[in-house]
């Protein structure tokens, strides 16, 4: 199983442009839900703690493989939400790992 998780920092000039930008993040990333072949899951956090340093958002999903994860890149409903989105946001972090076996992580 592949994890992938990016998180972004959203455009806006005031509370409410951040606002709206986190909404239509939210509303974009939910509508792939139950789309993407081999997507096993996916989350979209919004950040509660507002310090300045923080991500505006998370995406968390997890991919029965990498060759699903790839397909992802390219899939219609993930190419919506890349265009729904448009230059909303300004900064972009990646990160993909592979889980060996969830009942195997310590906490």
């Amino acid at each position: 199983m592949i994890r992938h998780v990016v998180m972004w920092k959203l455009r806006g000039d005031s509370p409410a442009e951040r606002d709206a930008a986190r909404r239509l993040v939210k509303t974009s990333v939910e509508a792939m839900r139950g789309e993407i072949p081999g997507m096993l899951s996916i989350e979209l956090g919004l950040d509660t703690s507002g310090v300045e340093y923080a991500c505006d958002a998370v995406l968390v999903a997890d991919f029965a493989s990498q060759s699903a994860l790839e397909g992802y890149a390219t899939h219609p409903a993930h190419l919506r939400m890349k265009a729904a989105l448009g230059d909303i946001r300004v900064a972009r972090y990646q990160v993909d790992y592979a889980i060996e076996d969830s009942r195997h992580v310590h906490q």
